[in-house]
């Protein structure tokens, strides 16, 4: 099967690059058409069996998240692209494929090659390049199941997502009783103390909450405690789509499933994820072990607090979240960073003081005013280091050191920026009541 390798010729793109270009800088509209094509170029991998697989950028590995937020700003791109559809349709038909077979795993290979991040891994799938078990891995194809067929109506995926989301719906449910019930453990020998999990490999201790548990973030670092709050909310509302997917099939009883853990996990981060702040009043934590200790911080990687409203359908005007984004734009975040090239947030998977312009591009997309929006925008053009693309992190008082210099998900959250500045991006699709 041929995907499409650019879509320079989009009409959505051509309407979006008119209007960046009005803005008075055509770097914008320049930069959007390379990073979307970029992505279809370099990235995709037509398999023999119809799907796609999707590499991250610079690691030859496909990841749950990544390969969704990879494919996030396409869903704009929908309405009567039957490629670019088949291409989506082709990347959830891959990512179904993967959970099937190990819904513990993180990130996969494109063939049981047995190529690992590390050789030495509990895990000897050889399928499996990292089974680092992450609440968002399990979560994002769902999300993404659901606005596919938001966006296009398509429903030929739908009764293998309504599957899928029974594998996930156990998993989830297992691990809300973590410390009794799972099997899941993590040890890895080598590098970062970030890089396995304490207590022998089952991560540090944590009480019922009825949250549900997470080895990792979305960084692929351990949690320090084991609930990861956004995680948890991003979950709940992969089970709102999956309800929706299964009242479409008529199957009452995933669809009562999906509402039943979707509320249990709402009410838990309410009872156990928030904290009183001295300075910004009740905020989310990020991640607690329910046995009283809190973590507040934020981290770039999504599901982050800073992203809940693209991620968890929590309104951007949402009390909570704006108490919470308070705390996580400021110096109280200890992964917040201001400097001469920029302010934002980074993460503890970089160095201190670099900035990741996925946060800076979630930051424009959770905001509330358009001058907002085009400032981020305008940030990530002005931080490229001259390069054309977007980076993983770079230092708040120089661009020009950075990491990873190709990181396909940076791209795309510059692309789905780019077109939600110009009202043409999949906030604008949602509110217009388009697709299924």
């Amino acid at each position: 099967m041929q995907f499409p390798t650019s879509v320079k010729d989009h009409p959505v793109v051509e309407q979006a690059v008119r209007r960046l270009d009005d803005l008075g800088d055509p770097r914008y509209g320049r930069m959007l058409v390379r990073r979307l094509d970029d992505t279809l170029a370099r990235t995709i991998n037509p398999m023999p069996d119809g799907t796609a697989f999707v590499v991250t950028g610079d690691i030859p590995a496909m990841w749950l998240r990544d390969s969704t937020t990879q494919m996030t700003p396409y869903l704009a791109l929908m309405r009567d692209a039957t490629a670019l559809q088949d291409l989506v349709a082709a990347v959830l038909a891959r990512q179904f494929q993967q959970i099937e077979h190990n819904p513990y795993a993180n990130a996969f290979n494109a063939e049981p090659s047995g190529r690992a991040h590390d050789p030495d891994d509990l895990c000897g799938d050889p399928w499996v390049w990292e089974q680092k078990y992450e609440v968002d891995s399990l979560a994002f194809p769902l999300l993404l199941a659901h606005r596919f067929w938001r966006a296009t109506g398509r429903t030929d995926h739908l009764a293998r997502a309504a599957h899928v989301a029974r594998i996930v719906i156990g998993v989830w449910r297992t691990e809300q009783d973590h410390e009794s019930r799972s099997s899941y453990r993590f040890v890895r020998a080598t590098g970062p103390q970030s890089d396995t999990l304490p207590n022998a490999g089952r991560g540090t201790p944590v009480a019922r909450t009825g949250m549900t548990w997470s080895g990792f973030r979305p960084s692929d670092d351990a949690c320090v405690y084991g609930y990861n709050v956004p995680a948890n909310l991003s979950a709940a509302a992969a089970l709102d789509g999956v309800a929706d997917i299964a009242h479409h099939l008529a199957d009452t009883a995933l669809a009562d499933d999906a509402v039943r853990l979707a509320a249990e996990l709402r009410e838990a981060v309410l009872a156990h994820g928030t904290v009183r702040h001295p300075d910004f009043g009740s905020i989310y934590a990020y991640e607690v072990d329910g046995r009283g200790n809190a973590l507040l911080m934020d981290d770039a990687n999504m599901p982050s607090l800073l992203s809940l409203p693209l991620v968890a359908d929590i309104a951007a005007t949402d009390p909570l979240y704006l108490a919470t984004r308070r705390f996580v734009l400021s110096r109280a975040n200890p992964t917040w960073y201001r400097g001469t090239a920029a302010e934002g947030v980074g993460s503890p998977h970089t160095p201190e003081n670099h900035i990741w312009p996925i946060a800076i591009a979630v930051q424009g997309l959770t905001s509330n005013t358009a001058a907002d929006r085009l400032k981020a925008l305008t940030t990530l053009i002005d931080t490229d280091a001259g390069t054309g693309a977007m980076h993983e992190s770079f230092h708040k008082d120089d661009p020009y050191r950075f990491t990873r210099p190709w990181f396909s998900w940076a791209n795309a959250m510059y692309a789905e920026l780019a077109l939600d500045v110009v009202e043409l991006g999949t906030r604008f699709l949602w509110s217009a009541g388009d697709g299924g």
